[in-house]
């Protein structure tokens, strides 16, 4: 008997010639395949494969298995996790099962890492049992108030205790009290009994902002989070331990009590109080903003915001707004109707054109408005044909800065060497100094800080390079010469963050700095530290000067001599943010009229013969442009105040009452009439804004980076002042918080600025023989101002510093805008 593998079909040679038909085209199949993964990228080396409940899933090499689930729309509930922050697996609500070795077990999912064919299930049991667990022990001492809490409605707590609790307590026992609610700060109230233990404020405190001023206490049971004795919370940044607190255990002072969340409306919109460009949410109830929260813009902010920023929406709802425009009278200021104030000011700028030409009229600010804002001004003056436009009060740079190889916020976050040529970014941009805070924390970057005293970016300097006011371009020559220093500048891509640190040297110390950097530094980028909100796209959109001969000091020198005739003042108040005050008081005394457009009645306006009453933020739709340039959209989310317009809107309504002289009957901006128009407008006609019209712009959340024509620094130069032995030389600079409106209007914000003080260092004042807190004479060779001095280390010995715009006994009466530098003698008083 033979076997079965001898025995030979009768069709065997037509099954070899089928096998090899078969064959052949498996073959021809192959050779396709292989052509088009040719053309397919390949794998990407980061990538995991993990199994999530039953179907693949993509993760990154090191990253939790919570973050990918929630990155691939896999829900597990949590409460101390945040993507922002590092994981401390506190809460042990995040368990999941994962298929190991000795079969499957529970792991805290923001501690555990992926791996390659993983297996994860988050919804078993033993799982649910686990979390129905911990909700039922965090609910034995938290209070059951949800409905006199803030937090109730968007609390994480009250949602899980719901959607993964047991439903019922078996607990009957009396829950733990304490004294509440304790002020931790101006702005932050805390509730101890309400507190889970999350870590999350103490966390963000410590690693985000870099001030550990709230920490855990006591052990076991009694643990709770509370600050230092006689060290209140004093952040910055305190408004975000509000927003990502997961109950109600710390609760916003201007917000406590106001609404509840089911009553909130809101929209998306950028930040505007300095040029970061936060992205955040508006909330409002009863047509009143009520609240704004950070969203997390990974190119921006990361969902952070500063105090400043957070709360000064106090200031839109305030009492003393201008609601409708005013004209002056033999008795002063009184409200009028718009065509009155429309006329009058048409009248003032036609007399103006009739009497001294186009020359005679001026424009100073717009960085407070939106893009359309800036764009329509910017027309108007161009049909007037007047030269005399800044956006700058002689704080900042040229406007040629922008059209330099300009560094994004992440390249700057990312770069292998920040350079900071500019001022206190804790002070100034604020989220900023958190995002390159946290690139020197992580090890991914190097900080090479030039400044005149420390700084809030000090502590994280690799180097911190001390020179004297008016001297940079020396220091930035010794630095570049220093072989440690050119080693590290030459391991990866270097970005300069540029800005003026001081306000009492000109700004062409800053400039002749800044080119001895690019020289020596080839392939640098440069972010421009520029601090007012829309100032970067107010100048990239026509209120930038032709020259310095056109630029905001010229402007005011010119009003000053006379030479003006009308000065439009853009929501810029001079007399209280000019560095050389005296200057702008002469200004406001030689300018023939004044027309003001602005929300507050300032300083400023209370000289004006017009004043027209404008929209605020929140109460107008547009764009604006932050520091790197990136294009993002600003939400109208109430009702504007009175009868108060857009910007805009004044500049257009102005241009026809001025008549054929500005806006012709075939002028563009006479078919405008809405803010969309001008938008689209800017994107059909201003290079680098092409293809950022209104519907593309509200589809990107996140912004869009527009291209500035590429420019070159002004060539400077200027005489290096010498130095009298017993003199100070001056350093001026801002604090987050100063006598800006946006901020004396804000309640809760209003008592935060310092009082006007003069800071020597502690041997310095030993030698003036005066003790700390008494009244000294500060005499500069133009005038003398009387300040109280007190001692501060991080001031180098041979400098007087001040906070600018603070208050009496203004600093800024002695700087003078003509001298490189600013030297003073401090006398007794």
């Amino acid at each position: 008997m033979t076997s079965g593998t001898d025995e030979v079909p009768e069709d065997a040679d037509v099954l070899e010639e089928v096998e090899a038909d078969v064959l052949e085209d498996v073959a021809a199949d192959e050779r396709e395949e292989g052509e088009e993964l040719e053309e397919i990228e390949p794998p990407d080396s980061n990538a995991v494969v993990i199994n999530m409940n039953g179907k693949d899933v993509v993760a990154r090499k090191g990253e939790t298995v919570i973050a990918a689930a929630l990155r691939n729309d896999e829900y597990i509930p949590h409460f101390c996790y945040h993507p922002r922050m590092s994981p401390v697996g506190m809460c042990r609500q995040c368990m999941v099962e994962i298929e190991g070795p000795r079969g499957p077990m529970m792991v805290v999912s923001c501690m555990t890492p992926v791996a390659e064919d993983q297996v994860v299930r988050t919804a078993t049991d033993e799982v649910k049992r686990a979390q129905e667990g911990m909700i039922e022990l965090l609910l034995a001492n938290h209070p059951l108030d949800c409905p006199v809490c803030d937090k109730g409605g968007e609390c994480p707590l009250q949602d899980q205790a719901f959607s993964h609790g047991p439903g019922e307590s078996r607990y009957v026992e009396q829950k733990r009290h304490y004294e509440k609610p304790i002020p931790i700060s101006d702005l932050v109230y805390l509730d101890r009994e309400r507190c889970i233990l999350c870590d999350r404020c103490t966390r963000f405190a410590d690693e985000v902002a870099g001030d550990p001023l709230i920490h855990f206490i006591s052990r076991g049971n009694n643990t709770q989070v509370m600050t230092f004795p006689d060290e209140p919370f004093v952040s910055y940044f305190s408004g975000n331990v509000v927003q990502i607190c997961p109950v109600g255990a710390l609760t916003a002072k201007p917000y406590r009590f106001k609404a509840r969340p089911w009553d909130l409306s809101q929209r998306e919109s950028t930040c505007t109080t300095c040029s970061v460009g936060c992205r955040t949410v508006i909330q409002s109830s009863r047509d009143e903003l009520l609240r704004y929260q950070g969203v997390d813009s990974d190119p921006v902010n990361w969902g952070w915001l500063c105090d400043r920023g957070r709360f000064n929406f106090e200031a839109i709802n305030s009492d003393h707004r201008l609601t409708t425009p005013m004209i002056k009278t033999e008795a002063g200021l009184v409200e009028t109707s718009w065509r009155g104030a429309l006329d009058a000011a048409a009248g003032l700028i036609n007399d103006a054109l009739a009497g001294g030409g186009a020359e005679s009229i001026a424009l100073l600010g717009g960085a407070r408005g939106t893009n359309e804002d800036a764009f329509a001004w910017a027309r108007l003056a161009d049909a007037i044909g007047t030269p005399n436009r800044d956006a700058q009060l002689g704080d900042g740079l040229p406007a040629e800065i922008l059209g330099l190889d300009r560094a994004t916020i992440d390249e700057a976050a990312n770069a292998s060497t920040i350079v900071l040529l500019g001022p206190d970014l804790k002070e100034e941009l604020p989220v900023l100094y958190l995002r390159l805070r946290d690139a020197a924390e992580k090890g991914r970057s190097r900080i090479l800080e030039f400044s005149a005293t420390d700084s809030g970016m000090t502590p994280y300097a690799w180097k911190s390079i001390r020179h004297e006011p008016g001297t940079q371009h020396n220091a930035v020559v010794s630095a570049l010469a220093d072989s440690d220093i050119a080693e590290q500048l030459a391991k990866g891509d270097v970005v300069v963050v540029a800005g003026r640190s001081n306000l009492a040297d000109s700004a062409d110390v800053t400039v002749a700095a800044l080119q001895k950097l690019l020289a020596g530094v080839q392939g640098a980028k440069v972010l421009p530290a520029l601090r007012r909100g829309n100032v970067v796209g107010a100048l990239s959109l026509g209120l930038a000067p032709a020259d310095a001969d056109h630029d905001g000091l010229a402007i005011l020198q010119a009003a000053a001599d006379g030479k003006i005739e009308v000065l439009i003042l853009l929501g810029a108040d001079p007399l209280n943010d000019c560095p050389d005050a005296d200057l702008a008081r002469r200004a406001f005394a030689g300018a023939r009229r004044i027309i003001a457009v602005d929300t507050f009645a300032c300083e400023s306006t209370q000289h004006a013969d017009v004043v027209f009453a404008a929209a605020a933020y929140g109460e107008k739709a547009g764009t604006t442009t932050n520091l790197e340039g990136r294009v993002s959209t600003v939400g109208q989310q109430v009702t504007a105040t009175g009868t108060s317009r857009p910007d805009w809107m004044i500049a257009i309504e102005l241009g026809l009452k001025i008549g054929d002289r500005s806006f012709g009957s075939d002028h563009p901006l006479r078919g405008v009439s809405t803010v969309d128009d001008l938008t689209d407008m800017i994107a059909n006609t201003v290079t680098g804004f092409a293809g950022l019209s209104s519907s593309t712009l509200v589809q990107q959340t996140d912004g869009v980076l527009i291209e500035s024509p590429s420019t070159s620094l002004p060539e400077v130069s200027f005489a290096e002042a010498g130095r009298v032995s017993y003199d100070y030389r001056l350093v001026v600079s801002r604090k987050l918080y100063d006598r800006a409106v946006g901020t004396q209007m804000s309640r809760s914000l209003t008592n935060l600025a310092s009082a006007s003080v003069a800071y020597v260092h502690p041997l310095d004042l030993d030698g003036l023989g005066v003790a700390e807190g008494d009244d000294v004479k500060i005499v500069s060779a133009k005038a003398a101002t009387i300040l109280p001095i007190r001692p501060d280390s991080a001031v180098p010995r041979g400098i007087l510093w001040s906070p600018f715009n603070q208050g009496s006994g203004n600093i800024e009466d002695i700087i003078d805008w003509r001298s490189a530098t600013t030297d003073v003698r401090i006398e007794r008083v």
